[in-house]
Parts: structure tokens; C-alpha cells; sequence
């Protein structure tokens, strides 16, 4: 067993959940069929790697794992799944960490699965940039982060107004506030709305390998006549 965690926030996918802004532009069926795509391509990357995947999914009483089990060609690879936990996404990001500190990782890496296209090597910079910083954040042009790396469960969640563009500010002055040292890795944007979608579908028309599941999908979403 690897010992350093790396954890996809994910939601069991369903259709009419999850992703409201994109569905309002793309509809609640195409915007499904893309979130399992996202999924696919996380798995199929990252699975069997060099670290221990381990989903943490919401809505808590699904079964994830067998769900993300079936986006693999050889499910036999081992994956992990924790029920997320907390009143928020602050808590919830928090609980993570706190949970794989308790299973012995010295170090966890935690994504989302908003962003398809978060490479092998996006994580081995991040496990770099553990070398020297307590806290290792990956910037989304939002104003968020799509990635979050720690040695140990610290508490750079609480009182961070989550959802806004103000996330990735206010985390690295809570972690300074500990005098923790922070490392920046390059920016990245998320899939919220359909212009991120229409810079995605650019990004892998020229690079479909980055995301082949997602390429396909936006491939025939465009034939449906929602990305120009």
C-alpha cells in the first residue's frame, strides 16, 4: 500500500444533480453523461498508479466504489471509498484529511472531479511541493482550488466562505495565520458553465489523450449541437 492518499471528491452521479449551472446551459441529461466521463477519465488515470485512490463521494448512502468500479477495464484494481462528512464542504474537506491522517498516510492529495483534465504530473508536483510546504494548493481561476495537499490534518477550512472567488485567499491567509508554509502550483480552470465546457472541448480537440472519455463525450456533444 502506498503511503500517500490521493483523494477525488466526487458525487455519485444522477441525473438532475450535481453541476446546476452547466445543466441549465447543456441539460440535466447531457450534463450527466459528462460528469461519468469526468469520472472515467479520474479513474482510468489515476487507478493502479502509484498512489492509493480513494473516492470521497457524496450522497453518503450510495454505493460509489461499485459504481466506480464499472468505469475501469480491469476493476480488479483496488480503489477505496469514503462517505464524505460534514454540515459543509469546509467540514467535509476537513473530515478527509483527518481520515486518512488516522489510516497512516504521511501525505494526501486531494482533487475534484471538476477538472478532467488534472494530470499525473499536476500530482507529482504536488507531492514536490510536499517536500518543503505543509499546505500545497493547485489555483482555479475562479478563485478556488482544484487541489489541496497536506502532510497532516491541518484546519485551513473553518470560517472559508466556500463557492466564492475568494476560497483560495482566505485558505492561504488561515494557513499563514498557523505559520504554515504554502506552495502554489499552476493555475487551472474548473467546468462550471458552458464557456469553461467550450475551452475544455478546445483544450482536447488539440490534446484528446489528456481526457479521452471526456473528449468523446463533448465529440458528440457537439454533433447534438451544444458547443460550437
Amino acid at each position: 500500500m502506498s503511503e500517500i492518499a490521493l483523494v477525488i471528491m466526487a458525487r455519485y452521479p444522477e441525473v438532475g444533480k450535481g453541476k446546476t449551472r452547466l445543466a441549465q446551459s447543456i441539460g440535466a441529461e447531457s450534463t450527466f453523461e459528462l460528469y461519468q466521463a469526468f469520472l472515467q477519465d479520474l479513474a482510468r488515470r489515476f487507478a493502479g498508479w502509484k498512489y492509493e485512490v480513494i473516492w470521497a463521494y457524496t450522497p453518503p448512502d450510495q454505493d460509489f466504489l461499485a459504481y466506480a468500479n464499472t468505469l475501469l477495464p480491469e476493476p480488479e484494481v483496488p480503489m477505496r471509498a469514503v462517505p464524505q462528512q460534514g454540515p459543509d464542504l469546509g467540514a467535509r474537506l476537513y473530515q478527509v484529511f483527518q481520515t486518512t491522517a488516522q489510516q497512516q498516510f504521511t501525505q494526501t492529495i486531494l482533487i475534484g472531479s471538476d477538472s478532467p483534465q488534472v494530470s499525473r504530473d499536476m500530482i507529482l508536483q504536488a507531492q514536490q511541493g510536499l517536500e518543503h510546504a505543509d499546505v500545497v494548493l493547485g489555483p482555479a481561476e475562479d478563485g478556488g482550488y482544484y487541489l489541496i495537499a497536506m502532510r497532516q490534518p491541518y484546519d485551513v477550512f473553518s470560517g472559508i466562505p466556500m463557492s466564492t472567488d475568494v476560497v483560495l485567499e482566505k485558505t492561504i491567509e488561515k494557513a499563514r495565520q498557523q505559520d504554515l508554509k504554502v506552495h502554489l502550483l499552476d493555475t487551472l480552470f474548473d467546468i462550471d458553465t458552458q464557456l469553461d465546457l467550450q475551452r475544455l472541448a478546445s483544450l482536447l480537440q488539440a490534446e484528446p489523450a489528456l481526457a479521452p472519455a471526456t473528449a468523446a463525450c463533448l465529440a458528440t456533444m457537439k454533433k447534438r449541437g451544444f458547443l460550437a
